[in-house]
């Protein structure tokens, strides 16, 4: 199995990871770097053949796990399918065209006035995002979807937003889990992330706060609401950068319930400036039965998502906004690039009354992770250096797992390796310097690997084929465990590498197989005798039987002999010079239907094969042949008219006609047949001519003279050497 990561390998942001195993292909995410603007924000998908990617799963619906997807599908030549939740298809749809729409401000706020259609560093258009969102397919928590070649899989509930997914993978007859971000803390809206009941193989988790621990979350509100309080009621006003969907929502309920109980408050207003607020609102809405107990609870009553404080701002001219005042907006996006919060940050950072706090978690090379420094100046966006005087806090309500949580989950989990993706190296490799001591109180061969690839290098995890085979069904069904040794017969089926064994009749209920033969028929050209073919036979084979089968095409009975306890039979006569080979398909019936086919073609062709059916011994003495006292020869001149005669009836065993002419020490044999050895057909109603003169010269009653004239040259050489044979 090979794993590479395309983005997020020591870093956070641009999550795509490529999974390979056994002729199969997933990506996993397919995100963006918010620090990075157009080509370079992408992961590195020419490392690759998008033709050959099979399955993209995307976990959720945040950029950096979501915004190169119409990208790769619409702009390389990416013929796989893509899977995600409902929830997450829907937010996708609305942050995208978002996104496009802040990157069209951002280049015209910088004097870049091109054609975005045009432009290189405009990753796709309008119409592409719209063709990439029709080619996706939904998938619910726990629904199992299979893909052949041993490849399914099913979401888990990660907690992270709403929809988001883990993905426990079984591919090749192994498991993996990636979990995307994930959070293992039940908010004000959300359920905690699954656990899984599976162990699996490999394990792909985030690590983006290493060995860091939150402090509790009520601290943490307390530490939010007071800081927002101490802003405004100083007449500053109180910037929250923020995505428009995800944690927005879990601090716009915060903070109405803040100023709900607080009165003194309430006078100052909180704006949520976002052009899809309601669209987004809708959508949490729209979705609330995959949310925690609490908000199903309130559904029941009322809108949870109906804020009481807080005012949507569908449009915002930044340049005409009334700040006076102090007041609270929550603006996206929430690292600051570009866009609403990155203009009102320029206008309000000079000032010492105001305030930004940043909510979530800030990526390398975005302003918000900057000004988390507490630098002296910052850049505008239109390139010009100012103070930063107003207050800049920090408190943490990303849903990422923390350290404790983390380690936790890891040991409820159980993996045999462990791949740490989506951290900054340092904070990386402090985890995994504290998970490897962890488990260095294990014993050596128990331990997991763990691993901590940067982008592009592959980690390549071997793995046996694994010999366990599961006995089902009838032979499962007994009383008593079998014995060690015991032989458990049946057929060994493996379907997506994972085999089982069963007794022939349970093939229906437990494989998508049936039981069914193979029937066999051949007509085999045969022109000889039936005794020439018993006694092939019975030469040949042991326990031949014989059986009469209706009667042939001339009236006579027909002969049926079988072998193998009938597993092959032979039936002569039904129809003229054919031999039908009858069998059940198998190994053995198989191989003695070759050989009884082979003795047919043998047992007419054979030139010894007119001799061993002749019957010297027992032929009748025809009432013309006079007898020695009759004629008052000496008995030894009475024998070169006796063979002539034995020849005779040698050649009526064979053929069905011999006309015979006898005189003295001479006899002439005119042998007509209608079938030919030669291979050539004969015309309808034609039938061969073959003529035999036997002559015995005078005095030698021993050597005959035997001589054939036959337009089958192979049939007249047959019958000659066996004549001269028996002479």
């Amino acid at each position: 199995m090979t794993i590479t990561p395309l983005g997020s390998g020591q870093e956070v942001g641009r999550s795509c990871h490529l999974l390979e195993f056994r002729g199969t292909t997933l990506l996993l995410d397919c995100g963006i770097h918010p620090g990075y603007d157009g080509i370079n924000g992408l992961p590195f998908l020419d490392r690759i053949d998008p033709e050959g990617v099979d399955v993209l799963l995307v976990t959720h619906f945040h950029l950096d796990h979501v915004a190169s997807l119409p990208y790769f599908t619409e702009r390389t030549g990416f013929k796989g399918r893509i899977f995600m939740t409902h929830p997450t298809k829907a937010v996708t749809r609305l942050l995208l065209g978002d996104y496009l729409r802040l990157m069209a401000m951002k280049k015209s706020s910088s004097g870049q006035n091109s054609d975005m259609d045009k432009d290189p560093d405009v990753l796709y258009t309008e119409s592409e995002l719209q063709s990439c969102i029709d080619k996706i397919e939904l998938i619910d928590y726990h629904q199992t979807i299979s893909l052949g070649r041993g490849l399914k899989f099913y979401a888990l509930n990660a907690g992270h937003v709403l929809g988001a997914a883990m993905f426990m993978i079984e591919i090749g007859g192994r498991t993996v889990l990636y979990t995307g971000d994930y959070s293992m803390e039940e908010d004000r809206h959300l359920m905690a992330a699954e656990i899984p009941n599976v162990k699996p193989d490999v394990l792909m988790v985030e690590s983006t706060y290493g060995v860091q621990v939150h402090s509790s979350r009520a601290e943490r509100e307390a530490r939010f609401t007071g800081t927002v309080e101490r802003v405004v009621t100083r007449g500053g006003r109180c910037l929250i950068p923020v995505f428009a969907l995800g944690r927005a929502q879990e601090l716009l309920l915060i903070l109405d319930e803040y100023w709900q109980a607080n009165p003194h408050l309430q006078s100052i207003p909180i704006w949520y400036a976002s052009k899809m607020a309601s669209r987004a609102l809708r959508v949490y809405q729209t979705y609330a039965n995959m949310m925690n107990a609490r908000i199903r609870a309130q559904m029941d009553i009322g809108n949870p998502f109906h804020f009481n404080f807080i005012q949507n701002l569908k449009s915002i001219d930044v340049n005409s906004f009334d700040d006076r005042n102090a007041s609270v907006v929550f603006a996206s996006p929430g690292m600051l690039q570009s866009g609403v919060s990155r203009q009102l940050f320029d206008r309000w950072a000079a000032d010492s009354k105001n305030g930004c706090l940043i909510a979530g978690y800030a990526v390398e090379g975005t302003l918000a992770k900057e000004i988390m420094n507490a630098p002296k100046e910052v850049t505008t966006l239109e390139g010009r250096r100012q103070p930063l005087n107003c207050l800049v806090d920090y408190v943490s309500f990303s849903a990422h797992v923390d350290f404790m949580q983390n380690r936790k989950f890891i040991s409820q989990v159980e993996p045999k390796h462990i791949i740490l993706v989506h951290g900054q190296k340092d904070e990386m490799g402090r985890l995994k310097s504290a998970l490897m001591l962890q488990y260095r109180q294990q014993p050596e061969n128990k331990r997991p690997t763990i691993t901590m690839p940067p982008n592009l290098q592959e980690v390549k995890l071997r793995f046996t084929r694994r010999r366990l085979a599961k006995v089902m069904g009838s032979l499962a069904d007994r009383e008593t465990e079998p014995k060690e040794g015991e032989e458990v017969g049946g057929i060994l089926v493996t379907q997506n590498f994972n085999s089982k064994i069963v007794s022939p009749r349970d093939l229906p209920t437990y494989t998508p197989l049936r039981l069914g033969s193979v029937s066999s028929k051949l007509h085999v050209p045969f022109a000889g005798q039936v005794p020439t073919l018993r006694l092939f036979l019975n030469e040949m084979f042991q326990g031949v039987t014989e059986e009469e089968a209706g009667l042939g095409f001339d009236g006579s009975p027909c002969v049926k002999f079988g072998l193998h306890d009938k597993q092959v039979t032979v039936t002569t006569g039904k129809t003229r010079s054919v031999a039908i080979v009858e069998w059940k398909a198998s190994s053995v019936g198989d191989i003695m239907a070759d050989s009884v086919i082979a003795l047919l073609m043998h047992a007419q062709s054979s030139a010894a094969s007119i001799r061993l059916t002749s019957k010297p011994c027992s032929h009748k003495r025809t009432p013309e042949t006079p007898s020695a006292e009759d004629t008052g020869e000496e008995p030894e001149r009475k024998r070169p008219r006796t063979l002539l005669r034995i020849f005779h009836d040698i050649l009526l065993e064979q053929f069905d006609s011999v006309d015979a002419v006898y005189e003295a020490r001479k006899a002439t044999f005119e042998i007509n047949t209608d079938t030919r050895l030669d291979q050539v057909a004969l015309d309808d109603g034609k039938r061969l001519t073959c003529n035999v003169e036997i002559e015995f010269d005078d005095g030698n009653d021993v050597d005959a003279k035997i001589k054939v004239e036959c337009g089958d040259e192979k049939l007249g050489k047959n019958v000659q050497e066996c004549l001269k044979n028996v002479a």
